[in-house]
């Protein structure tokens, strides 16, 4: 298991520095003086002060050069500054992301254990009552955009504290505002508000992964060492959960690891529908804003999470299928 993860730990090293050029490349490409060249251009001595600017932020050097400086900075932890506000990317990052932490975990942990339950169930009772049911609730899930599922749960959540007469769901925002609380009391304010956006998201991933899972269960139920145990004489419960199960797992810890990467940088619309201050509403005000640095600082931050949760999915799946860490 050693020589397997220090593999896996290798790879993931050379896709980092792949990483790091694509997400300067991306960025490259954009002028992020272009207003200022349109307005300085039409003054006069205006290309003057369009040479010293592109001076001062390194534009007049070759791209290779611009991409060997700003690794050397990422060296020693500086992303630069916000165009905008002037604060520190890595400020921002570092207050944007366990925003969306929190969101992506819990959407993620409570779709995976609901979604593995219904899977294994719905292949066990295959085109039972409760298969044919999930299996339409699924798709329907599936069919609903994301910002119209976000948008409903908003406003049923507004209606059912109108109805209550106080309020249960929090709508807006990611914690009160001027919240002053102990720890416990933080945690509860912030877990009443990542109800709602949880939910928008679980609907989608528990739809997905339900069907992953009773897709696997089934392949698994129908292969020759379960037919074996089951001759046997070993009781149908320990036959699923101990025999099949194991297995069935792999393609859903293969699904969630790739999700969960994704869904760090990928929570854009919900964050915005429920106004949060995460990773998602971070990057869609750095390009209304033209703000590069943070662009760039954003999708190093997002590749890095994608690569670390791929190298645990990895790992993972070595634990789970010897057959994967021995080959």
């Amino acid at each position: 298991m050693l020589g397997f993860a220090t593999r896996k730990l290798l790879i993931s090293v050379v896709v980092l520095f792949f990483a790091t050029l694509v997400a300067f490349l991306l960025v490259a490409t954009v002028d992020p003086i272009a207003e200022q060249r349109v307005f300085l251009l039409s003054q006069p001595g205006g290309a003057e002060q369009v040479q010293r600017l592109e001076a001062s932020l390194g534009l007049d050097k070759p791209l290779i050069e611009r991409y060997g400086r700003w690794l050397g900075d990422l060296a020693t932890g500086d992303m630069g500054a916000s165009t905008d506000n002037g604060r520190p990317v890595t400020t921002l990052l570092g207050e944007a992301i366990p925003v969306t932490l929190r969101l992506v975990i819990a959407a993620t942990v409570v779709s995976v254990i609901i979604g593995v339950a219904v899977g294994v169930v719905s292949a066990v009772r295959q085109y039972g009552a409760f298969d044919n049911i999930s299996t339409f609730l699924a798709f329907l899930f599936f069919a609903m955009p994301v910002f119209w599922l976000g948008a409903v749960l908003k406003d049923l959540g507004i209606r059912f504290n109108d109805w209550w007469g106080r309020r249960i769901f929090f709508t807006i925002g990611e914690q009160s505002p001027r919240l002053d609380a102990d720890f416990w009391g933080t945690w509860a304010d912030r877990a009443g508000h990542i109800i709602l956006p949880a939910l928008t998201l679980i609907a989608i991933q528990l739809a997905a992964t339900s069907r992953f899972q009773r897709s696997a269960m089934l392949d698994v139920l129908e292969s020759d060492y379960i037919r074996t145990a089951r001759a046997k004489g070993v009781p149908r419960r320990r036959v699923i959960t101990h025999h099949a199960l194991r297995n069935a797992l792999l393609p859903v810890v293969s699904y969630t690891g790739l999700t969960f990467g994704t869904l760090i940088g990928g929570t854009v619309v919900t964050e915005v529908v429920f106004n949060w201050k995460g990773m998602g509403r971070l990057f869609l005000d750095s390009l209304l804003n033209g703000d590069v640095a943070v662009a760039q600082g954003w999708l190093l931050a997002v590749g890095i999470s994608v690569i670390i949760v791929n190298l645990l999915t990895d790992l993972t799946y070595g634990f789970l299928d010897p057959r994967v860490r021995d080959g």
